[in-house]
């Protein structure tokens, strides 16, 4: 590779790193994800989405308007063929503060999961819970994951396909007991350029073989659903997730969220009424 070629690559990264930082601090103000003297845990499974969110949380650290400190916790669920030193070293030279927590999750979902059914509910369920005593343990006050708006657009569908709601993943989440927080910094970010940033800069990837080793999963079919729409009709996922933070209530059919009963109140029905009854 040339000299030229050489700068021209660093300056499409700085470029592309840019874009992400701006977005992911965007998110971190639109929804007050970190505050003064915020201790946050990030998730890092090893994938290019932690990996990318821990280089922009550490890059907006630098210059925010905020003091706020990082450590990093990898959950080693003890999958076959997990290479239990890589994210050790990489995170050890680059003196970082991690945790890793040895967990054999990988035993008890598949003992307990039907044939058939997906691994990733009780993944989940088991991986959430080893996380908020994580946080407990280490005083984290925020806990970071790596979702990003692919992931959002993708989990509204599958809500609404295989769950009859409309429902997705927030920017910020409070767990039911009120004792942790989540925040998602990647909430406007695309995976496409999550992608291209964390292949630039050659993270350590460690791929999910206990997902990956089962077929006809729904995310997949979203994610190409997606992809497809992306080819063809340019900015219509972006559309998508913007709908999510643009609700219309009163346009909906939720009588939870607008009471519709009210509007009895404000127009005089009884003329329509009697006329329903004779």
């Amino acid at each position: 590779m040339t000299l030229a070629q050489v700068r021209k690559q660093q300056l499409e990264q700085n470029k592309l790193q840019k874009k992400l930082r701006r977005l992911v601090g965007r998110a971190v103000v639109d929804y007050s994800m970190i505050g003064e003297g915020d201790r946050i845990m990030v998730c890092l499974s090893g994938g290019k989405d932690s990996y990318t969110m821990l280089d922009i949380l550490q890059s907006l650290q630098r210059n925010a308007p905020v003091r706020f400190s990082l450590f990093a916790v990898n959950v080693d669920q003890k999958q076959p063929g997990f290479p239990p030193d890589v994210l050790p070293t990489f995170l050890r030279t680059r003196g970082f503060e991690y945790y890793v927590i040895e967990e054999d999750t990988y035993s008890i979902v598949k003992a307990k999961t039907k044939d058939g059914k997906t691994f990733c509910p009780l993944c989940s369920r088991l991986r959430r819970g080893i996380l908020y005593a994580a946080a407990k343990r280490y005083g984290a006050t925020k806990i970071a994951l790596g979702h990003h708006l692919d992931d959002v657009v993708e989990t509204l569908f599958l809500n609404m396909f295989h769950g009859g709601q409309m429902k997705s993943m927030p920017p910020r989440l409070q767990s039911d007991d009120g004792l942790h927080h989540v925040i998602r910094p990647m909430y406007y970010v695309r995976e496409k350029d999550i992608e291209r940033y964390s292949i630039e800069v050659a993270h350590p990837i460690i791929p999910c073989n206990l997902c990956g080793s089962q077929s006809n999963l729904q995310r997949p079919m979203i994610k190409q659903m997606l992809r497809a729409w992306d080819h063809e009709q340019p900015g219509r996922v972006e559309n998508i997730a913007r709908a999510l933070r643009t609700v219309v209530p009163s346009h909906l059919g939720d009588a939870s969220l607008f009471d519709f009963n009210a509007l009895e109140e404000a127009v005089d029905l009884s003329p329509i009424r009697q006329l329903m009854v004779s």
